[in-house]
């Protein structure tokens, strides 16, 4: 079904066919026919941060960003769902147009800004699904007037709410679209940052009497070094795991398409290397006990097994389901059962 409406989609502006590929995609479940978009693949038991999850395929955050259609998505057999980024306040995002399709690339350059209702809103949505068949993942962020020296206080605002709904949260400091955000990446900000986090969800699991992982989802544009010292960190205090990784505001993959120039994050096809580069260093020089989750351009079941192979646990996608609908899911497990039982992905 999807391919009969990909063109139709393709054809409207992409910020627009988001929230109607949405509405949807909500009809569908809500109507029953969400059989029709698509096969559920066979299970795939995945254990990660002291979770079990059906299938280690995940839809990546930014395609909800509040939380409004968790079971539409989890229906399509994505072992796990990560909404968000939300964040304390409601905010409008960048102004429009922010989003781009780029389908000679199979690449999408977005620079929405961390648009969404407010954590309180994407609390009261999480509150009504039934959240069947997967898990459930919250990505939080800082809006976008507040300071740097002031982040955690965003942050902390977000965790204490979210957390008794989530399976796991992620703490997102890297997105590009959000000016200064990827500054909380250095070393320092990173371990001063990260540090009240990890107090504050320690505290919130006795006062919750269950402990919810957190994650911290890093960017592709780290240099070596830079991955080494967050490897560093993130291992000292012992977080429960990492997203590698967001969108890259690099241009050289796609340095003679017409958008090229055009600010926001690179996503899609184009990504995919880099972002596996990042995953395989961090993956390397990160503490064992610590699982990766491996995003970043991902369009096929082998990109998926790609990144098993370097190292991650789990992988999500989001581009993916742009270009090629929601039968790229049980493709994706497909292809990690086969890397999994030794035969070609």
């Amino acid at each position: 079904m999807y391919s009969l409406a990909r063109p139709f989609l393709f054809h409207l502006d992409a910020e627009r066919a988001h929230g109607l590929g949405l509405k949807s995609l909500e009809l569908a479940y809500r109507t029953g026919l969400n059989p029709l978009l698509g096969r559920r693949p066979k299970p795939l038991v995945t254990k990660a941060f002291g979770l079990t999850f059906p299938n280690p395929v995940g839809c990546a955050a930014g395609l909800d960003k509040n939380g409004a259609h968790v079971d539409a998505l989890l229906a399509l057999g994505f072992g796990f769902v990560e909404v968000g980024t939300t964040t304390p306040r409601p905010q409008e995002g960048n102004p429009k147009p922010r989003m781009f399709r780029l389908p000679e690339s199979n690449a999408v350059i977005n620079r929405l800004g961390f648009n969404n209702e407010g954590v309180d809103a994407l609390v009261r949505n999480v509150g009504k699904a039934r959240r069947r068949g997967g898990l459930l993942g919250i990505n939080l962020g800082k809006n976008k007037d507040t300071p740097n020296e002031d982040a955690a206080d965003d942050y902390l605002f977000c965790l204490e709410r979210v957390y008794p709904l989530a399976d796991y949260i992620t703490v997102n400091i890297s997105s590009p679209n959000t000016a200064g955000l990827r500054e909380l990446q250095e070393e320092q900000q990173l371990r001063q940052l990260v540090g009240t986090l990890r107090e504050a969800q320690e505290k919130l699991g006795a006062q919750h009497g269950k402990r919810v992982p957190m994650l911290v989802k890093i960017s592709p544009d780290l240099s070596d070094d830079d991955i080494d010292a967050c490897a560093r960190v993130l291992s000292d205090l012992q977080v429960d795991g990492v997203v590698a990784t967001n969108t890259t505001t690099d241009r050289l993959p796609i340095e003679h398409h017409r958008l090229a120039r055009e600010a926001g994050g690179l996503s899609g096809a184009p990504l995919y290397g880099k972002s596996t580069a990042v995953l395989r260093r961090l993956r390397a020089r990160l503490d064992d006990s610590i699982p990766v989750i491996g995003v970043g351009g991902i369009l096929s079941g082998a990109d998926a097994a790609g990144k098993i192979t370097a190292g991650a646990q789990l992988v999500q996608f989001y581009t993916g389901l742009i270009y090629r609908g929601p039968d790229l899911v049980g493709e994706c497990v497909d292809a990690i059962r086969r890397r999994r039982e030794g035969g070609p992905a």
